[in-house]
């Protein structure tokens, strides 16, 4: 029903709001983060699981699999929008005092609370209806361990938005957390065994980008105000957690390529030639959150500002592509 006062404005100032609000609910979700629940995917992609062999020995895309994951990956990233907005309703008076973060959605007053809380709440009961009761094992039961890792990430995340984001260095493991979980959901959708490798890997990366997130948050004007934790952060000490959480996750991406087990695995030698790129990734990462990669700091969050930096978006463009291409055994002229 139309209030009074709704009818005494302009059709097209309505029409106007409304278009508005929708824009501020999507942009409120965050679908440029979303690119971090790709690591769901990750244990089909290196368990050689992505295709199959039919009769005749083609290789073609293996649609189960791919499809658990893709469902998987869609799952995370429905929580995720929840978690961002509730995060949002959280830092709401805090994102009010940052010069970018101000802009935000539900901040501005574009997105009202109560709308956001209806999304948040909506998002959750799809993605968690999703997760344990969608996925089977390969013998038809419900695959309720995948809902539950699910469950424990959104669970997770509530406990950091609310209370340990305050608490230095806890915030980050926090994080780091979170994408471990997302290996462990990945492999669980997928019915795929993950190595320590790949959850090592995964935690030693987690902890890095989380560190940069905050070296990036340490350069705003009020990044006191605007996160508690960072009151016991300074740039020093997160350079040096950044250098070594870096060259950690470096060197045991290194050994994995050069375990013994994990080339019989791949029937391929050569999967050491893809650590330069993970190296000038993670390099590049480092220049991106200290603002010496271009015209300093403009993105409100490192992950933006990686999207945007065309050496580091084309050097992770051809590690994906010589890491499908070793795995696989793709060759030119191969089908």
């Amino acid at each position: 029903m139309t209030t009074a006062l709704e009818s005494e404005r302009p059709p097209g100032s309505l029409r106007a709001k409304r278009t508005s609000m929708v824009k501020g609910l999507i942009k409120t979700i965050r679908p440029h983060q979303w690119v971090k629940n790709v690591f769901v995917m990750a244990p089909m992609v290196f368990h050689k699981d992505l295709v199959s062999t039919v009769t005749g020995g083609d290789p073609v895309l293996n649609l189960r699999v791919t499809g658990h994951a893709i469902l998987a990956t869609a799952v995370f990233c429905l929580l995720a929008g929840a978690v961002y907005t509730i995060n949002d309703l959280v830092d709401v008076e805090a994102d009010r005092l940052h010069p970018v973060k101000r802009n935000r959605p539900i901040a501005s007053g574009t997105v009202p609370e109560n709308i956001a809380r209806i999304l948040a709440g909506f998002l959750v009961v799809i993605a968690l209806g999703i997760a344990f009761w969608r996925f089977r094992t390969p013998s038809g039961e419900v695959a309720w361990r995948f809902g539950a890792v699910a469950a424990l990430y959104f669970v997770e995340n509530l406990a950091y938005s609310f209370k340990l984001k305050k608490v230095a260095y806890l915030d980050v493991t926090m994080i780091a957390g979170g994408f471990v979980l997302r290996v462990w959901a990945g492999g669980l959708a997928t019915n795929t065994k993950v190595s320590w490798y790949m959850f090592a890997c995964t935690a030693l990366l987690a902890l890095f980008l989380g560190f940069g997130k905050r070296r990036h948050e340490l350069e705003g004007e009020h990044a006191g105000k605007q996160r508690a934790a960072l009151e016991a952060y300074t740039k020093t000490s997160l350079n040096i957690t950044l250098l070594v959480t870096g060259l950690g996750a470096a060197a045991t991406y290194f050994a994995y390529t050069l375990d013994p087990t994990t080339q019989e695995f791949f029937h391929s030698k050569y999967l050491w030639l893809t650590a330069p790129f993970t190296v000038f990734g993670i390099v590049r990462f480092l220049f991106i959150v200290s603002g010496r990669a271009g015209k300093g700091l403009k993105a409100e969050s490192p992950t933006q500002e990686m999207l945007s930096d065309v050496p580091f978006v084309v050097n992770l463009i051809a590690w994906t592509a010589i890491i499908v291409a070793i795995i696989y055994q793709l060759r030119p002229g191969s089908p």
